[in-house]
């Protein structure tokens, strides 16, 4: 039965079981009429909000809405996040081994506690969501390694509090994880990752954003122990160099997604490993590693072509400020940007002239270009790209135009900037 018929069909439930919610009998006809399977499974396709509003109607729905087998996936986030841990607990209480997926986002009052009731009743939990959850400490996690060993995606995005005995106790406990999102828990060092990346050699997305100590050390035990990785994190981890990251590209083949953006010390020789190891590269984010330059980028589309590896659907290029326009002519040239390039970043790059613009017009993939401050891309430019790629969105900044002197009377005031084209 599809959602949509589903919803249809309660809709038509609410009118005849409310029209009869005040009568003696608590049995409305329609209870009668239809099988209590039936009304289950109509109530699988509805959210919380929903949910709770038929648990309202009479006490025969109140059963019905708040069996477990209907709180599998429970999002929070645009229902409440002002709640208590009390709520978690219920819930738990409510769901027990139905539960799957759980997203307590932004919940900044459920802490430790909560969370430990929560893993003894919901032990089959694959996706739990805490980020945000300031709250939250390392007891959370050895609560999930003891009782919910079939976690796969966790999110402990800006819970701060969260330190290397965290992952040791994942690694022991939840050995399918296979994403894994710390970002922000600045508190991790490369001992957390290499306990984490030993035992848990499925993780396939792994998000470390922030996490200011790790150094090329914790690259070398992710290259070495996660072949399925897919998606990494790294941005602003300062302290990583080529080194890690080459590590990366020899020990994660099936790599999709990258991203480094303001790791400065990175060189145009991580671009010419990646183009010799990482041929599913689709994402590639490097804002601000200012040290990258037409070589490596040259290097990185003809290691591609040599290879027949075709990488990159989307490159972040903004604050590389060596990039020129011969850099773009081979990023475009290439036989895969003509066919895969989508999204190209330029912001803050400025030696991009409109020259670059015209290496670009043959990549019919490309969807969209940012080229704020880019002071030598011009109006004309953009629109001689536009004539090859009618769809494509371009978002770039003009300066305001100093208005001409005026002689005599007011003067006319022009401001133009942010401009969506």
């Amino acid at each position: 039965m599809s959602p949509f018929l589903s919803i249809s069909l309660l809709n038509m439930l609410f009118f005849i079981s409310s029209s009869q919610m005040f009568s003696n009998s608590d049995e409305a006809v329609i209870n009668k009429k239809l099988p209590k399977e039936l009304l289950l499974r109509i109530f699988s396709f509805l959210d919380v909000v929903t949910l709770c509003r038929c648990a309202q109607v009479s006490r025969s729905w109140n059963v019905l809405a708040l069996d477990g087998s209907n709180w599998q996936r429970i999002d929070l986030f645009d229902f409440q996040r002002d709640i208590e841990g009390r709520v978690v607990e219920n819930i738990s209480k409510r769901c027990g081994g139905f539960l799957r997926k759980l997203s307590l986002r932004g919940c900044l009052g459920v802490g430790d506690s909560a969370l430990r009731t929560f893993s003894q009743n919901c032990r089959n939990i694959e996706l739990l969501s805490l980020n945000g959850c300031t709250k939250i400490t390392d007891s959370t996690c050895n609560s999930l390694s003891k009782f919910c060993p079939k976690l796969k995606h966790l999110d402990l995005a800006s819970c701060t509090s969260i330190t290397n005995l965290s992952l040791k106790a994942l690694s022991e406990g939840c050995p399918l994880l296979e994403q894994l999102n710390i970002s922000w828990c600045d508190q991790v060092t490369k001992d957390g990752i290499q306990a984490l990346v030993r035992c848990c050699p499925g993780l396939k997305g792994l998000f470390l954003k922030g996490c200011t100590q790790l150094e090329d050390e914790a690259l070398k035990h992710i290259g070495a122990h996660c072949p399925e990785l897919v998606t990494l994190n790294l941005q602003t981890c300062s302290q990583i160099t080529d080194e890690g990251l080459i590590t990366i590209c020899r020990g994660c083949h099936h790599l999709q997604s990258l991203c480094v953006s303001g790791c400065a010390n990175i060189t145009d020789a991580i671009l010419h490993a990646l183009g010799l190891n990482c041929p599913r590269l689709r994402i590639l984010e490097v804002a601000r590693c200012s040290q990258l330059t037409d070589v490596g980028f040259t290097t990185l589309a003809r290691v591609s072509v040599e290879t027949d590896k075709c990488p990159c659907f989307l490159e972040n290029l903004s604050h590389c400020e060596l990039i020129t326009d011969d850099g773009i002519r081979h990023l475009g040239s290439g036989p895969c940007a003509h066919d895969r390039l989508e999204v190209i970043e330029l912001d803050n790059c400025p030696l991009i002239t409109d020259a670059s613009l015209e290496h670009l017009k043959t990549c019919h993939s490309l969807d969209r270009i940012e080229l704020y401050d880019c002071q030598q891309i011009t109006r004309a430019g953009i629109k001689r790209l536009r004539t090859h790629l009618p769809n494509i969105k371009v978002h770039a900044y003009f300066a305001p135009v100093t208005p001409p002197p005026s002689v005599g009377g007011s003067r006319q005031r022009f401001c133009r900037c942010c401009i969506l084209l």
